[in-house]
């Protein structure tokens, strides 16, 4: 039987309501934009269906054979202050639609 890879969900509350994220995309070498990346998480309501994709700028690229970014070792506070920052820029939770991208500097503002 296959064993399927299922990405680890975390939960987080942000200005009283509850959030799913997990890490979409690692930073790493993107030949499709030729250069570096930075990550992005998906972050959905734990009520609601749509997504959003926040994308974080490339920083600086991590020395050759440096362990991967582990999302535990992501702090909570960027992921909440992102996910706000998701929130003003005009993704609405509960609504339905598409998967909407948001951009945010690496203070997630």
């Amino acid at each position: 039987m296959a064993r399927t890879h299922q990405t680890p969900e975390f939960e987080i509350e942000v200005a009283g309501e509850p959030y799913v994220w997990r890490l979409q995309r690692r930073p790493g070498w993107s030949s499709d934009t030729a250069g570096w990346r930075g990550m992005a998480i998906a972050v959905r309501h734990r009520e609601g269906q749509r997504e959003a994709v926040i994308e974080f700028p490339p920083g600086k690229q991590p020395r050759f054979g440096a362990p991967e970014l582990k999302p535990s070792q992501i702090a909570p506070g960027l992921i909440a202050k992102a996910i706000a920052s998701a929130v003003a820029a005009g993704w609405e939770p509960l609504s339905r639609g598409k998967t909407v991208a948001i951009v945010v500097d690496e203070t997630g503002a």
